[in-house]
């Protein structure tokens, strides 16, 4: 092996009796200065690789920091009989400063990350947040250089908890995963709830967990615990990768799971597997996937099509499982003339602004929604869940259209259940139907659209001097952003608020539907302009939810995001203290003590507005979404005006 020689000092940078660490390329070295000879030792202790360039010189000795094992600081001689010194170079005192010769670094070895990366990128996981730690090193490292090839983008965040949020916004936009990274122990753990969000809303997302050594596993050492078994119920697909595993086929098959089942898969790298040589290719989706747009049983197509064509009233309740197959949809509401309202979790799914979109049904919804489904004689539900938020009444006849045999009539019979392709069954089932069925209800549609505008033209003015009305707020919200803007949505009272009064055109709408947890806002708003879709990015939260991640404003500043994000601050956990009311209970533990968030804003490298008035909302909000990079609109909201 070839060596060359290094500056690794100037003269008089090192003071006598000292020691010091010098990294050298990925040279890491402890450089020591005793009774004026210079010595220079691998940096390793070859005990516990404690960290020689951080310990001290003792009674003429270099004593490692971490046990307190003697060297000599010249030579890397241990005392007495032992051998087990550390690699010790050889140093030349010249005059433009110290110089040690040290071996020249090899070509850079395949590892078994490599080809697991590779494989995990060729099945369209390009994107990945989380945070490098000692127990992911390698795996680290292997996307450190996917990322230099162009093939990977990796953002570092504050909190795996928002890696995980990132990764299942950027799944429920994008249909397809991302990953989230983590340490061993507790960066993992740390993961879960985001990736519970993801299991829930049937979101795919790949989870990758660093592991302590195997030697190591399961005899208690730092941060060894059980993750197949920590991660057993929220993964559909967990394991772990050992020295003798087909590594790229557990990839195959945790991106394949991810994938196909809209759900988390979850892999865990133990440390040294990490790094060992692998000359295995990368693999592929090739010939891994069939076509899953499937028709619906022809008997039951028929049972639906025979209750349509009876009805005078049929309205269409549309889930986010039609998020991608909406055209389909349109035309049969078009064809039958029927009402189209959407879950909350769909909102964005049909127009506000298209002659038979009624908005949102349920708790966060409208009143003309809810008057439609009181008025109809036949439901049709596509993609929906049934969630106890939504409002479907239970006892009107309903046709449930699901590519999931486990979501037909999961909480109560149905009259008719398609097994199906939502898209593909909505085509059928048109296309099935006479030219003359139906009565167009769009005159209907537009009088209830009417009723309900002039009813939050009466809110726009609420003020009780505590704040602007949440009314008011979405009003401006509406006018400002983008016809075709992501949306990322927090918990709590704001969030229903936007669920009732924001005006949808073609927006798409990201929230933590089923899990309904709160601090999703921030977060999802990162994995969705990660996404690199080329639209506006925006986020709304309370300053509740925006609390548990407001550090991730500095990752966003770190990366250029161009995200603004609108605060509703009444310093209040809003919702719970309504909560508290409706129970009959004292409000107790909801206030909440809050920095000034513009100025917070400007401090982690975002910008920052502070609206105290509603005649400054029009203004702030434009300078806000005009601002290249992270920006946070600070509004002073009414808790009560909601």
């Amino acid at each position: 092996m070839t060596s060359t020689p290094h500056k690794i000092l100037d003269h008089g940078e090192l003071p006598e009796g000292r020691v010091t660490t010098v990294t050298i390329g990925h040279h890491t070295l402890a450089v020591t200065n005793h009774e004026g000879t210079y010595g220079c030792l691998d940096n390793h202790c070859p005990h516990q690789g404690g960290p020689l360039g951080e310990g001290s010189i003792e009674g003429g000795n270099l004593r490692c920091p971490w046990h307190g094992y003697d060297f000599d600081p010249t030579t890397g001689t241990p005392p007495g009989p032992f051998n087990d010194g550390p690699p010790c170079y050889q140093v030349e005192v010249r005059e433009d400063g110290i110089y040690a010769t040290l071996p020249d670094e090899p070509p850079r070895e395949r590892t078994v990350s490599d080809s697991m990366v590779e494989t995990m990128i060729a099945w369209g996981v390009d994107t990945v947040f989380g945070i490098v730690g000692h127990s992911n090193l390698g795996f680290g490292d292997a996307m450190r250089q996917a990322e230099i090839r162009g093939e990977l983008s990796y953002y570092g965040v504050r909190h795996e908890g928002a890696a995980s949020f990132a990764a299942s916004a950027y799944g429920k936009l994008m249909g397809r995963p991302a990953a989230c990274f983590g340490i061993a122990g507790p960066g993992s753990t740390n993961l879960l709830t985001g990736l519970y969000d993801a299991k829930v809303d049937r979101a795919p997302v790949l989870a990758l967990s660093g592991q302590v050594p195997s030697s190591t596993m399961g005899r208690g050492a730092f941060q060894d615990l059980d993750l197949d078994a920590a991660f057993a119920d929220v993964a559909r697909y967990s394991r772990t990768v050992h020295a003798g595993s087909n590594h790229t086929e557990l990839m195959n098959l945790a991106c394949k799971t991810a994938l196909v089942e809209s759900d988390v898969a979850h892999l865990v790298f133990p440390d040294e597997v990490q790094v060992q040589a692998s000359e295995a290719p990368a693999s592929g989706p090739t010939g891994r996937t069939g076509i899953r747009s499937f028709p619906p049983p022809e008997e039951s197509l028929a049972s639906a099509v025979e209750l349509l064509a009876g009805a005078e009233r049929p309205f269409i309740i549309v889930g986010a499982g039609a998020r991608h197959d909406m055209d389909s949809i349109i035309s049969l509401a078009e064809k039958l003339g029927a009402p189209v309202a959407t879950t909350f979790k769909a909102k964005g799914q049909i127009s506000d602004q298209h002659p038979l979109g009624c908005g949102v049904l349920g708790r966060s919804g409208t009143p003309i929604a809810s008057w439609f489904m009181n008025e109809s004689d036949l439901v049709v539900a596509f993609g929906a869940s049934f969630s106890n938020h939504t409002g479907i009444a239970a006892y009107k006849p309903i046709i449930q259209v699901d590519h999931d045999p486990m979501s037909i009539g999961r909480f109560h019979p149905v009259t008719v259940g398609v097994l199906g392709h939502v898209g593909v069954t909505a085509i059928a089932i048109a296309a099935a139907l006479s030219d003359n069925v139906g009565t167009d209800r769009t005159v209907e549609v537009a009088e209830r659209k009417s009723i309900w505008k002039a009813e939050k033209e009466t809110r726009l003015a609420d003020d009780r001097g505590n704040g602007i009305s949440s009314a008011a707020i979405f009003a401006e919200l509406t006018s400002a952003v983008d016809s075709d803007a992501v949306i990322s949505v927090d918990v709590g009272n704001n969030t229903y608020s936007f669920g009732r009064y924001f005006e949808v055109e073609r927006h798409t709408v990201l929230m933590s539907g089923y899990l309904g947890s709160i601090g999703f806002g921030f977060a999802g708003a990162m994995g969705a302009w990660a996404a690199k879709t080329g639209r506006q990015i925006i986020s709304v939260s309370g300053d509740g939810g925006f609390g548990q991640y407001a550090m991730e404003l500095t990752t966003a500043a770190k990366y250029g995001m161009n995200i603004t994000h609108v605060l509703l601050n009444n310093s209040e956990l809003g919702k719970i203290s309504k909560e508290q009311r409706s129970a009959d209970l004292d409000v107790w533990q909801t206030s909440l003590q809050n920095p000034n968030f513009a100025t917070f804003a400007d401090n982690c490298g975002a910008r920052g507005f502070n609206v105290e008035r509603a005649d400054q909302l029009a203004p702030m909000l434009a300078e806000a979404l005009k601002y290249d990079g992270p920006s946070l609109v600070d509004i002073n909201a009414d808790a009560g005006l909601i």
